[in-house]
């Protein structure tokens, strides 16, 4: 009987061992996961804020009928920088549906500023089709990032 005692205590200290490190796991992946998500919520905020300062300035930019054409384009040039930086983060830490979201935008709005360096206004119908194409854009954008970090309709996160 002495053989039962010790051998179900040794199960039992086995059992008990492997749950912990189940568990120990489950936690980490799930710690691992969490990061993961937040890492990409801060790139994705950080992308979105970029391209909005950069069409911002570009509509500033456009509606300015008495600005120098050196000016415009360098103000356009320059305020567009900051895109290309996060674009690459965007390509290597972003799923692919979001990152041909991404790269669809910033293509729509490189479009945009350089009709804003080529002189166009505000009021004129190439610049207001480029915005529209670069807004379109940016609504799938958006939509896809919110699909990543699994946000809902009704904006509340898991």
């Amino acid at each position: 009987m002495q053989w039962i005692t010790l051998f179900s205590t040794i199960v039992g200290a086995a059992i008990a061992t492997a749950s912990a490190m189940l568990l120990d796991r489950q936690r980490w992946r799930r710690e691992r996961l969490d990061r993961e998500t937040q890492t990409r919520r801060n790139l994705y905020g950080e992308y979105l804020a970029s391209l909005s300062e950069a069409r911002h300035a570009c509509g500033n930019v456009a509606r300015d009928p008495d600005m120098e054409p050196s000016t415009r384009r360098t103000t356009a040039r320059e305020a567009f920088g900051p895109c290309i930086g996060l674009r690459y983060q965007m390509t290597i830490s972003a799923p692919g549906r979001v990152v041909d979201a991404s790269e669809s935008a910033f293509r729509r709005l490189r479009d945009l500023r350089d009709r804003v360096m080529e002189g166009v206004l505000a009021t004129e119908p190439a610049y207001l089709e480029g915005r529209r194409s670069y807004d379109d854009a940016l609504a799938v954008l958006r939509a896809r990032m919110r699909e990543d970090l699994r946000v809902a309709e009704d904006d509340t996160a898991p």
